[in-house]
């Protein structure tokens, strides 16, 4: 079997690593347990930790163990990693929701049985820190001038950065070490700009333990054009069915730009890499089949493959005018609503954020009723819109939606 690290490297994961031959030589020697946080700042997963759990599969698959690590202590400061603002502040009950919401989520990439993977929650210790200690045993080990030093700080400094987030690499660190004495993680993941915070981490063990700790990034999900990819018109694409439809989640992966369609089957899929380098190579017409498959495939991991076929289907009926699109995002319309402005409608459905935004879509010639362009904002819902009871919606170049006369 081929070493882990190099199906990593191969598969384009890998961004940084502290010690690539070490690493490597470790996966071959012995079983790792390594970790990934994920701090609970919303109540689902989105596309760029679905990246961390494929890195984190790839290495169960390979005999290792991960360790989800759900942030119920760090999730109450905030990472100020990329951003320009502190995060919001969540209460504790809201931290809870959303761990609970995540570990669901795992589930469907980590096998948990019988301790082949542990999730855990570092407000179990976290909370029960002795800050007056913290600052004995632990803040010793940190230079302020080498934090400040750091990306995730250095950025924050215009616009002000709180003593509340300064802390937070010291916690982070603190989960590091706190995991290696209690499970013998001596690896932690994260994405690329989780670098420096991985760092101190790695730099904590081996200064106040004497040990040999290790770091690796894997690269962010970005475009060609070097924008981060999972943004929506509706903002995060999210892994839960409630916030991103199964349908819009697929039909995202399903446009992707040419350019991008080899990296996502590389990332995030597990089809093996020849396979990958076949369907990337398409040209022009035919890469539309190498997305269908990279747009199944992400669906089948996140949502099951029931769910994969209705949205396929409901694509291929759609844009290759076959009659049934029953599994398209459907809304419904009562007989009382024929005269009702379209506009009103979508938003109070919610297809539209607001009326306003209805009105800009239909200026700019972005909203259509079976295939007509809608010209004006004060168009009003007919009868003689629905055909067998049903009318098809496009919003933009690629949302659909049909109504129900019900």
């Amino acid at each position: 079997m081929a070493n882990v690290f190099d199906v990593l490297k191969e598969r384009g994961f890998i961004a940084q690593c502290t010690n690539e031959d070490e690493v490597r030589e470790m996966f071959d020697k012995e079983k790792v347990t390594f970790y990934i946080g994920f701090d609970p700042t919303a109540d689902s997963l989105h596309v760029g930790h679905f990246l961390g759990l494929m890195a984190m599969a790839h290495l169960q698959r390979a005999g290792h163990r991960p360790i989800c690590l759900v942030g119920g202590g760090t999730g109450t400061v905030g990472d100020p990693s990329g951003k320009t603002d502190m995060r919001k502040m969540l209460t504790d009950e809201l931290i809870e929701h959303n761990c609970n919401c995540f570990k669901k989520q795992m589930e469907r990439f980590i096998d948990f049985r019988e301790g082949r993977a542990l999730m855990l929650n570092n407000g179990d210790w976290l909370r029960a820190l002795n800050y007056v200690n913290l600052l004995r045993e632990v803040g010793s080990h940190f230079s302020v001038n080498r934090m400040l030093a750091a990306e995730c700080y250095k950025q924050r400094m215009e616009h002000g950065l709180t003593f509340l987030e300064f802390n937070y690499m010291v916690m982070q660190a603190y989960d590091f070490m706190e995991l290696n004495h209690r499970y013998d993680c001596k690896l932690q993941m994260g994405g690329d700009d989780q670098w420096s915070n991985i760092i101190a981490g790695v730099e904590l063990i081996r200064r106040k333990e004497s040990k040999p700790a290790y770091g690796l990034t894997f690269t962010l999900l970005t475009k060609s054009d070097g924008k981060k990819m999972g943004k929506t018109e509706s903002g995060a694409l999210w892994l839960d069915p409630d916030k991103t439809s199964v349908y819009d989640f697929y039909q995202y992966w399903r446009n992707v730009d040419d350019a991008d369609v080899g990296k996502c089957l590389a990332l995030l899929t597990f089809l093996p890499m020849d396979e990958v380098r076949r369907l990337s190579a398409y040209k022009d017409a035919k890469i539309n089949e190498a997305k269908t498959v990279l747009a199944y495939e992400v669906t089948k991991l996140v949502h099951g493959e029931a769910e994969a076929q209705e949205a396929k289907s409901a694509a291929e009926a759609l844009f290759g005018g076959g009659a049934d699109s029953e599994h398209v995002p459907t809304i419904h319309a009562a007989q009382s609503d024929i005269g009702m402005k379209l506009i009103d409608l979508l938003a109070r459905e919610g297809v539209f954020a607001s009326k306003s935004e209805g009105r800009r879509l239909v200026q700019q010639n972005g909203v259509s009723v079976n295939d007509a362009r809608v010209v004006d904002a004060e168009r009003v819902l007919q009868a003689m819109d629905f055909k067998d009871g049903a009318a098809l919606v496009k919003k933009g170049k690629k949302k659909y939606y049909r109504i129900l006369l019900v």
